[in-house]
């Protein structure tokens, strides 16, 4: 580091300098212009100390600045990034030691010395510190990774990224999109098999998750057959256990594809067990990728939605394709004007948009809706008419004097139990552009609210969207239009609507179950867990008053189909019961769970699966093309394990890998400097002790 230090200047001239030099000297001259009782050394010592006193006043009133330089060297970062997924383990290359390995790659950081600054990480789904001797990855993400180094090191001087990785991934984007934003060489270094085996798998199995009762479904099975050429395939199906389909295939080529739709039947409600598999082959390289497992809800009705309006409006449109999208809802539109009243019975939920305003009388639907118990949610804006709005219910009430609107954020309500949002959901929604709300002063609520207004940067209490019950009548009220922007925005940032259809589909699932009198439930948060995600459950407990309580402590025990138990405590939330299981091993299991109020037991039980994720054994071949790809559009070599002492060389002699130099300027005004203070105090002390010494005072 280097340090320089000068004197700089804000608005005012340097020439008034000369200036204060000037004030300084006349006035030492008026001073000790008469003759004195002192020598003239002393004399002239005494004006030299009185000069630079006034003078260091007067520049001092020049507000001068004090500019420091800090001149620092960054070595470069050489990242070292390694795979950690299983798959290098599984489908190793002859005479690859993963052991031996892993240590020659952290001896990189010694190999290198004191010229560059070395990081190291292992990846597999996520991206952590360290090199990883595990190799138990379940998905493999490369992308992720770049993109994480990236956030972390952005701005910084990364000389190279060491990938030792078998160019296999299962999660994500192609690395080779996102690798160029990290600006730097890559470097590669091939790890596992590069030669095809004999291997015959199930490479995907594309199906809906819900299917209604007594209806046909499709699922979409493709296999691939890697050296096999004239290998006879057969190809099973169970459900529950019960075989329900089969069929034999011929590998025609050696790299043989094919997919093909299987119909089955949805003859029984609940959650059903699919496993697909694929008879093995002698001297097949894996067998774990020959069989896969899906999950098929059977779901005994759909949910017949009714969006209802005076104008039409790009919101409709956007409810209408997020709703329309889940099996589970069968979505109308009309006109107010349009609606044939006396179908509102065959409906399990009703949309208003901006109704009530000031041009239709809704009183008779609404009269009805009452009458059936019909699920009512409004979704309010400009055209809405607030004071008959306010009458027909009491989830929010909203005092105005006009029709204004204001813009407004979503902020979600961490307290809101009513229903389960996924976190990433919550986090996107946060950051969608914002609606326009009535603008007015919001009473309090009893609501529930899920997602309270933010104006500008403020977050308010005011409650955006909330839920209620009211004589066993569940509405919502959405306080804002523009739901069509958020539809939007969510598409443009990440190329699917998912927080959006979560959060209607969520909603509207809440408002169309009929109301849950069971005193005390708990459930799973879904219905299949993947194995490497955490099993989660949720709770709640009533009292005699329908009240929800979290007194009572409540214990949940799990068993899965080989009998092992695994026994938990739920911890209390707010009003409910939350527990985070963690993970659990790929299976089929059953719950029972149990608490104790007052002199009352309550007991809920239901299943759940976790399901085992095999993407690490689809492929057995490095993806060599890949990495070459990778080295070489970015300034690098692709280099196998048995080259790795190699590296540290070509590193050096890169001479885009190099150190790099800048400067950082800060400004302090002279006046905020303590021993400016000390000297002109010093000068002064001097003077007068001086002065005094010799009589002059």
């Amino acid at each position: 580091m280097l340090y320089l230090l000068s004197v700089s200047w804000g608005t005012t001239s340097g020439w008034w300098t000369l200036a204060c030099l000037v004030v300084a000297i006349c006035y030492s001259v008026i001073l000790y212009h008469r003759p004195a009782n002192i020598n003239r050394i002393w004399k002239n010592l005494l004006f030299a100390f009185r000069t630079l006193a006034v003078f260091s006043v007067c520049f001092l009133l020049l507000a001068p600045l004090l500019k420091t330089v800090d001149k620092h060297l960054q070595k470069p970062l050489i990242l070292i990034l390694q795979d950690n997924s299983a798959s290098i383990k599984k489908f190793p290359a002859k005479n690859f030691h993963p052991k031996a390995f892993l240590e020659d790659l952290h001896q990189l950081k010694t190999n290198l010395g004191d010229d560059y600054e070395v990081q190291e990480f292992h990846f597999d789904k996520n991206l952590s510190a360290g090199i990883s001797d595990s190799l138990n990855g379940k998905q493999t993400d490369i992308s992720n990774a770049f993109q994480n180094l990236n956030n972390r090191y952005s701005n910084q001087n990364i000389g190279a990224v060491i990938l030792a990785s078998d160019g296999l991934f299962n999660r994500g984007s192609s690395p080779l999109n996102i690798a160029s934003t990290l600006k730097s060489n890559i470097y590669t270094i091939v790890l596992g098999d590069t030669i095809p085996k004999l291997d015959i798998l199930i490479d995907h199995v594309d199906y809906n998750k819900t299917a209604f009762l007594g209806n046909d479904f499709v699922i979409d099975v493709s296999i691939e057959a890697r050296q096999s050429k004239g290998k006879s395939i057969q190809l099973r199906i169970t459900e529950d256990g019960k075989p329900v389909a089969s069929q034999q295939l011929n590998a025609s080529e050696n790299n043989f594809k094919k997919s093909f739709p299987v119909k089955l039947n949805a003859d029984k409600k609940g959650i059903h067990k699919f496993q697909v598999s694929l008879q093995s082959l002698a001297g097949e390289i894996s067998t774990a990728n020959n069989v896969t497992t899906i999950y098929v809800e059977v779901i005994d009705n759909r949910k017949k939605i009714l969006i209802l309006y005076d104008a039409p409006h790009p919101d409709v449109t956007a409810i209408r394709q997020s709703l329309g999208s889940n099996q589970n809802y069968e979505v109308k539109t009309s006109l107010l004007s349009d609606f044939d009243l006396t179908k509102l019975n065959t409906y399990n939920t009703l949309i208003l948009e901006q109704l009530p305003n000031n041009r239709v009388n809704i009183q008779p639907l609404l009269t009805q809706a009452n009458r059936l118990k019909l699920p009512v949610f409004y979704l309010l804006g400009a055209q809405s008419n607030l004071q008959q709005f306010n009458s027909l219910q009491k989830i929010i009430s909203i005092s105005s004097s006009n029709s204004s609107t204001q813009e407004v954020f979503a902020l979600p309500d961490a307290s809101f139990t009513t229903f389960i949002l996924s976190d990433s959901a919550k986090t996107k929604i946060s950051n969608f552009p914002p609606l326009l709300a009535p603008f007015g002063n919001y009473g309090n609520t009893s609501a529930s609210i899920l997602l309270k207004q933010k104006i500008g940067r403020v977050a308010t209490s005011y409650p955006l969207l909330a839920f209620g019950e009211e004589n066993g009548q569940r509405k919502a009220v959405l306080a804002g239009e523009g739901l069509w922007r958020w539809r939007l925005n969510e598409f443009q940032q990440f190329g699917n609507h998912r927080a959006f259809d979560e959060l209607l589909s969520q909603s509207i699932q809440y408002l169309s179950v009929k109301s849950n009198r069971k005193r005390f439930e708990a459930l799973p948060t879904k219905p299949v867990f993947d194995e490497d995600e955490n099993v989660a459950f949720h709770a709640e407990l009533y009292d005699q008053s329908f009240e929800l309580v979290n007194q009572p402590e409540i214990a949940i025990s799990l068993k899965n189909t080989n009998g092992k138990k695994y026994d938990f405590q739920f911890s209390k939330q707010d009003h409910s019961y939350q527990l985070n299981a963690g993970i659990l091993p790929a299976g089929d299991y059953s719950y029972i769970a149990q608490t104790r109020l007052g002199n009352e037991v309550f007991k809920s039980n239901g299943n759940f699966s976790v399901k085992a994720l095999i993407t690490e054994d689809l492929q057995s071949a490095a993806n060599q093309q890949l990495l070459y790809a990778l080295a070489k559009e970015n300034g690098g070599e692709m280099l196998t394990p048995q080259q790795l002492n190699k590296l540290p060389d070509l590193i050096r002699k890169n001479e885009n890998i190099k150190t790099i130099a800048y400067q950082e300027n800060k400004y302090k005004e002279l006046i905020d400097e303590k021993w400016v203070f000390v000297l002109v105090l010093l000068l002064l002390s001097l003077e007068w002790f001086l002065r005094r010494r010799n009589g002059e005072i």
